[in-house]
């Protein structure tokens, strides 16, 4: 059995923003659309899915993170809007986006791959879209309908929160739903 856990590094979100989110689901679930939702307390704003790494690389993990952040104060955020991946003719994920800090949180991210390149995880292909995922399509969605829960919902907005730390988690795949464990964070500086 390999020595690797599957790994991802990600903003917590407090609990308000969970609920709203939550919320945010029940109003699109009454479209009706064929989907696998995201359990609210699940959904997290990733900034760098690294898959499976070996259980001895979560140190140099952890310092890729630490120096990443080091700068960074924390960033004020609220989740906005719906979205759909890769469009709205063939939507395979809903999301809700992000307002606030978006431009720290672009360079956040980009410290942080930064940082995992030079320890050899590669860069993403596509660029960071800060966003969280609320569902994953079963099959085809009906393009007309999403646009409709679009206009419908699509300008709910969550009080801001503040993103001050990020953690390394461990993704564990089970046949109901996956399973976060936190295995280390790296605080923000709390002030300039």
């Amino acid at each position: 059995m390999p020595d690797t856990i599957r790994t991802f590094i990600a903003i917590e979100l407090p609990s308000d923003i969970t609920a709203h989110i939550s919320d945010v689901q029940k109003r699109l679930k009454t479209f009706g659309f064929k989907m696998r939702w995201v359990r609210p307390e699940n959904i997290h704003l990733t900034l760098k899915f690294l898959g499976d790494i070996n259980k001895a690389d979560i140190e140099k993990v952890g310092n890729a993170m630490t120096h990443a952040v080091k700068e960074c104060t924390p960033l004020s955020l609220a989740a906005k809007g719906i979205g759909v991946f890769p469009g709205i003719k063939r939507a395979r994920v809903i999301w809700t986006g992000l307002k606030g800090d978006i431009h720290p949180l672009i360079e956040l991210q980009k410290n942080l791959e930064g940082n995992l390149e030079g320890i050899g995880f590669p860069k993403e292909k596509r660029p960071f879209k800060g966003h969280l995922t609320l569902a994953r399509a079963k099959g085809n969605m009906d393009p007309q309908k999403l646009l409709d829960a679009i206009n419908e919902i699509g300008n709910s907005e969550s009080e801001t929160f503040f993103a001050d730390k990020v953690i390394l988690f461990k993704s564990e795949l089970k046949p109901t739903g996956a399973v976060y464990t936190k295995l280390m964070s790296a605080d923000f500086m709390t002030s300039p």
